[in-house]
């Protein structure tokens, strides 16, 4: 028995032995590789730029709807440009302005307020389209084949849950706050709240008696929230454009320019505000220069 162990300890240092060799050989090798190796390595400034990486495969790419919001080209007319436009009503009209304003280039999106049940909410096109609210999550639930209920957004003070809807390109947003709406309504809303694209690209919408919608010039807390249309935004320029009927007294800008932290310049006139912010130079050419009229 003692025999049969000392046979087997033999041969387990005489493989160790081997096994040691092997390593040492191994480690003496590799400093002599590298020394080969980087004769015919060159630097960094002569080597060959990488290869680039292979272009996406299509069928596994997401559709990026960043882009939430509209370009619609305008026409020269004089000094100026004037583009055709589309409130969220329905109410359509013409904007005249400065061709140094590039309206047209910063892109346009609508707003609109109303009532449910009793509880004021506003509906935004958010700038950065679906994106900024999923954030690449999953959705609460779903209220409709277009319509998704998605969390709080962090940093989003007294909002709360987030009801997006989604109308042909466009996605609509409804932050709730405070004390959210129930189930049932936004379930009714869900299925009472419609938008239709017109044929330039324009959102309208429209919404059963559940709803009610905000009348131009309407204000709630002292800012307004009828009908409006929103050009640019995300730190940039901005101008807002608001039907208000005998542009009745306003103690406060829209609150898209307003909240911003940054100077703000508007302007009252046949009916329609117009508000700006911006450099000061942008700020005086948006109120003194543009021009709406409605059809």
């Amino acid at each position: 028995m003692a025999d049969q162990f000392d046979v087997i300890e033999a041969g387990e240092r005489g493989r160790r032995r081997w096994i040691g060799l092997v390593v040492v050989l191994a480690l003496l090798a590799i400093p002599a590789a590298g020394l080969l190796l980087s004769r015919d390595d060159p630097g960094p400034e002569e080597r060959p730029p990488p290869s680039p990486a292979p272009e996406p495969i299509r069928s596994l790419t997401t559709l990026d709807n960043s882009a939430n919001h509209l370009i619609v080209r305008g026409r020269t007319k004089g000094g100026d440009e004037v583009v055709p436009v589309v409130f969220p009503d329905g109410a359509r009209a013409e904007v005249r302005y400065p061709a140094s304003l590039e309206l047209d280039e910063m892109g346009v999106r609508p707003y609109w307020a109303g009532w449910i049940g009793g509880r004021f909410r506003q509906f935004v096109v958010p700038y950065g389209g679906e994106a900024e609210i999923t954030r690449g999550g999953q959705p609460i639930r779903s209220y409709a084949p277009n319509v998704t209920l998605w969390p709080r957004q962090a940093g989003s003070g007294f909002h709360g849950q987030v009801l997006l809807f989604r109308f042909g390109s466009w996605r609509l947003a409804m932050y709730d706050r405070g004390e959210g709406l129930t189930f049932d309504q936004r379930l009714a809303l869900a299925r009472d709240l419609k938008g239709r694209v017109t044929k330039e690209g324009y959102l309208v919408l429209s919404a059963e008696a559940g709803v009610r919608f905000t009348a131009p010039g309407e204000v709630v807390q002292g800012q307004p929230v009828g009908p409006q249309l929103w050009f640019g935004g995300r730190g940039r320029d901005m101008v807002v454009l608001a039907p208000t009927p005998g542009c009745g007294k306003r103690t406060r800008a829209p609150g898209a320019v307003e909240g911003r932290g940054r100077p703000v310049a508007e302007s009252c006139r046949d009916g329609m505000l117009v508000a700006a912010t911006g450099s000061a130079a942008f700020r005086a050419a948006a109120v003194s220069g543009i021009r709406v009229t409605m059809k």
